[in-house]
């Protein structure tokens, strides 16, 4: 039976519900810094991408100086939110059972947070020592850019057309596609609004799903479907 050589897994949003803590810490600094935002619309426009990289958008747009201490408000606000408030993904546990697949993640979080989110919601067991940070790389090889896909797959001698993504958001599927692999789109995340579905298949997800649970079952739909063309 044809299976893929690899599945790689966003981590925020994907298997942690992170993303609408992200949106209120950033929403509140933002706004704080003379540039109103709500948590939603960081949602909208934002999901996916490094603070680093909203607050470089948020610059060029506004015409707002932003102060350099940002990055690390940030980054001590949400660790501890995170560490207080995080949630899992329900279902990934008993998706990756039926798997037979090799697996990573291929986050734009740091390595540490990485690493932190999945050991506090009880999944670091499923995915070590296969995880990988884009910023690791380089600031400026985060997604909307492959880098970090195609440096998964080579690490795990994978083909990239052969190559199974499951993300949240649109900058994340524009990444995997432009690596040449094949999307999933996921919306189960508390994040996630009514439209968001149509926004990640008109980016590129073949399909999307709600629960984490029909992945096995769509993973193979994709196999069956790529073997009939």
């Amino acid at each position: 039976m044809s299976r893929f050589d690899l599945i790689i897994f966003d981590c925020d949003g994907v298997l942690v519900d992170s993303e609408f803590l992200a949106a209120q810490v950033e929403s509140r600094l933002l706004s704080e810094a003379g540039y109103p935002i709500t948590a939603g619309e960081i949602g909208e426009r934002f999901s996916g991408l490094t603070w680093r990289d909203i607050l470089l958008t948020v610059e060029k747009e506004a015409a707002i100086p932003l102060q350099a201490n940002l990055i690390e408000q940030h980054k001590t606000i949400l660790d501890e939110r995170l560490k207080r408030e995080l949630q899992a993904i329900e279902g990934v546990r008993e998706a990756v059972a039926q798997l037979s697949e090799p697996r990573c993640v291929c986050s734009n979080s740091t390595e540490d947070r990485i690493k932190a989110m999945l050991t506090k919601v009880g999944y670091i067991d499923l995915f070590e020592p296969n995880i990988f940070s884009a910023e690791s790389l380089g600031p400026d090889r985060v997604k909307p850019k492959p880098d970090v896909f195609l440096h998964g797959a080579e690490r795990l001698g994978a083909r990239p057309g052969n190559t199974l993504v499951i993300e949240d958001s649109v900058h994340g599927i524009t990444g995997a596609k432009a690596a040449g692999m094949r999307v999933v789109g996921f919306t189960g995340a508390s994040h996630t609004g009514p439209t968001h579905a149509d926004k990640l298949t008109e980016a590129g997800a073949e399909t999307v799903i709600h629960r984490m649970e029909d992945l096995p079952a769509v993973a193979t739909a994709l196999l069956e479907w790529s073997d009939a063309v």
